[in-house]
């Protein structure tokens, strides 16, 4: 087995931030770099590194930044993130009813979970059509977050334009319900604060060490369809908007694909970072047929993905699930200008199908690095570099960001096996 430090040794980390950087964008932009890079979307698997609950972990985050440099150290792979999210505090503070934590609600060494529920209504559709700021802040927010219930009491939000006269109406805003869920509301803007300053810190010192960021980077939007099923109609109430309100449906994906957009944007503009993470939940083999993916999913997702590439920023998708039967839509995309992160689909199919079109990041499954033997990792990934990574523009990483249950040694053997097959 090849040497792991053999590779870097004697190089600084200002040196190994360079090389990596430049890798990893060589992948992105499908040139074909030194070697195939690396990501290791380690996340929980921290906590069983360390010898501590999931719930400690996502608490002390401190903690949490410290086993995640040594893990980076450890395995040295080009670049590395650890929870997403990772504070749950805002969440517990507001009532969010849509999220479970470790040790609220969960076992202290459970994972975080989505709790989907049909917060909007069949019935609230002409609603959210005509003004969807002023419904989401008076009618979804209250549902969604019981400290936040005290919205529902707040005049239509139009009033603002009142100007002047509105202040003398303003009294409304005093009321016990609606200054309270102001004030939760103000508390966990301030943790979230806080966080933002801890996250670049934290950056920093991984750049410092010789990490740069990874794909999953930048303003977090959705596909049109997955913004109105995840959150709000539910997998249930979607697929029967699908064939109840289909015109309602494809108006309010119309919708919410504009301000995301502008929120991907103003995000570009406000940090520098030209990217965009899309993580895809309906899309995939199964959820819908080929021809209610072609009506309902595929165009707004297109169109997004065309828009933030006009206005300079790269769409990095996650291909959730299984897409081997929608591969063929993905290369009517333009080369070089987006990456996908592919689940479960056949990579090799990838590669044939999408090779020329887009950066694939994936290759090794999850289960491999959990029950796996050395001699199995270090085959299969030969046979992903020399395939997936023929000509460039791949990036190895597991299939979900979740390495909860790998074993140390199986990584190790993983990263180490891509530094040596994975040589252009």
């Amino acid at each position: 087995m090849a040497n792991t430090i053999s590779f870097d040794a004697g190089k600084t980390a200002q040196q190994l931030y360079a090389e990596r950087s430049q890798r990893l964008l060589d992948a992105m932009e499908l040139r074909q770099p030194d070697r195939v890079p690396i990501q290791l979307t380690i996340s929980y698997m921290l906590a069983e590194m360390g010898g501590i609950t999931k719930q400690e972990l996502l608490e002390n985050p401190a903690k949490a930044q410290e086993l995640l440099e040594k893990a980076a150290l450890e395995f040295q792979p080009d670049t590395i993130f650890g929870t997403l999210p990772s504070d749950p505090r805002p969440h517990l503070l507001l009532g969010d009813r849509m999220t479970r934590w470790p040790g609220h609600g969960l076992d202290v060494n459970a994972e975080f979970q989505f709790a989907e529920s049909e917060f909007m209504k069949a019935d609230d559709y002409d609603d959210f059509l005509e003004d969807p700021a002023d419904w989401g802040v008076r009618v979804y927010l209250p549902r969604a977050f019981a400290d936040l219930e005290g919205f529902a009491l707040l005049p239509p939000l139009g009033m603002t334009l009142f100007g002047t006269y509105n202040i003398f109406g303003a009294g409304a805003l005093t009321a016990p319900p609606i200054w309270a869920s102001f004030q939760a509301y103000a508390k966990a803007a301030q943790i979230v604060a806080a966080d933002n300053e801890v996250s670049a810190r934290n950056t920093a010192r991984m750049a410092a060490l010789g990490f740069p960021s990874g794909f999953v980077n930048g303003a977090i939007i959705e596909a049109p369809f997955d913004f109105m099923s995840d959150t709000l109609r539910g997998l249930r109430g979607i697929m029967l908007d699908v064939l109840r309100h289909p015109d309602k449906l494809l108006a309010a994906e119309e919708k919410v694909s504009r301000f995301q957009l502008k929120y991907a944007m103003d995000f570009a503009r406000a940090t520098g970072i030209k990217r965009a993470f899309i993580p895809l939940h309906r899309g995939s083999d199964g959820f819908l047929s080929l021809a209610q993916f072609e009506r309902f999913y595929w165009p707004q997702l297109k169109a997004m993905m065309l828009t933030l590439i006009d206005n300079g920023i790269v769409p990095a998708v996650f291909y959730e699930g299984i897409w081997d039967q929608r591969l063929k839509y993905l290369t009517q995309l333009p080369r070089g200008k987006s990456a996908g992160w592919f689940q479960r689909s056949d990579i090799f199919k990838v590669k044939e199908a999408v090779g020329g079109t887009m950066c694939i990041m994936g290759g090794m499954p999850n289960s491999m690095l959990q029950g796996g033997t050395v001699s199995q990792v270090r085959e299969w990934t030969k046979r992903v570099c020399k395939t997936v990574g023929k000509g460039g523009g791949f990036i190895m990483s597991t299939g979900v960001g979740e390495m909860s249950g790998s074993k140390p040694d199986l990584v190790k053997a993983w990263v180490e096996a891509t530094r040596e097959y994975g040589v252009y």
